[in-house]
């Protein structure tokens, strides 16, 4: 039996959970049964509808509507940029306090695909030695994207295989216990498609991370 899942954020709109890694959103990106759409849709007995992506191996924040014309209105204010999404994520570097990463890149999984605008910005909340603890808010929608400006900044994600570095994964997971990766969707703003005003959904760090961040500050 799938564990249920943490619910953040419900009213007769919109439902919010907590997503834990390494659970895909639907299965048009896993082959498995147990997604995150299917196991929210079961444990509440409705119909869900997606309206945003999040990796699978990203935890935090994921918001589904609970009809087809809530699911439209939320997804146009993504595509109208009204939609604020905050991310915590563990790097590899010291990047500036804060940068906008202006960067193209392609609109899916294929590398050779003509680029597209892509923004990101990064605000830097602490650092431990060679490492740093970051905020990243997309204020694009494409595929990776939070990964691929960390990379194209030199401060790649820890615990990320497609876009990081095997040496810091290697010494996270060893000295750490980190298996994953190290990005959480912590916030989630945006308008509410039928009562007006702002809607701030807010995920705290899972224990895993916490813990890592706790092991960073302890004094050596």
């Amino acid at each position: 039996m799938p564990t249920a899942l943490t619910i953040l954020f419900r009213d007769e709109s919109l439902i919010a959970v907590d997503k834990p890694a390494g659970l895909a959103v639907h299965r048009g990106w896993a082959r498995e049964h147990d997604v995150a759409l299917l196991r929210l849709r079961d444990q509440i007995g409705a119909r869900v509808f997606p309206v945003h992506r999040l990796d699978r191996a990203t935890s935090g924040v994921l918001l589904f509507a609970l009809s087809a014309e809530m699911a439209g209105r939320v997804c146009a204010s993504f595509v109208a940029g009204e939609v604020e999404k905050t991310y915590l994520a563990l790097v590899r570097g010291v990047p500036p306090e804060e940068i906008l990463v202006d960067h193209p890149l392609p609109p899916g999984e294929d590398t050779h695909a003509p680029r597209v605008p892509a923004q990101t910005m990064i605000v830097r909340r602490e650092v431990f030695g060679r490492y740093s603890l970051v905020e990243a808010r997309p204020l694009t929608g494409r595929l990776h994207q939070v990964r691929r400006h960390l990379k194209h900044i030199s401060c790649p994600l820890i615990g990320d295989v497609n876009y990081g570095k095997g040496e810091h994964n290697r010494l996270f997971r060893e000295r750490y216990g980190l298996h994953r990766l190290f990005l959480h969707a912590t916030r989630l703003r945006l308008p509410h498609p039928a009562q007006g005003g702002q809607l701030d959904i807010v995920s705290p760090l899972p224990a895993d991370l916490a813990a890592v961040l706790q092991a960073l500050r302890a004094p050596s």
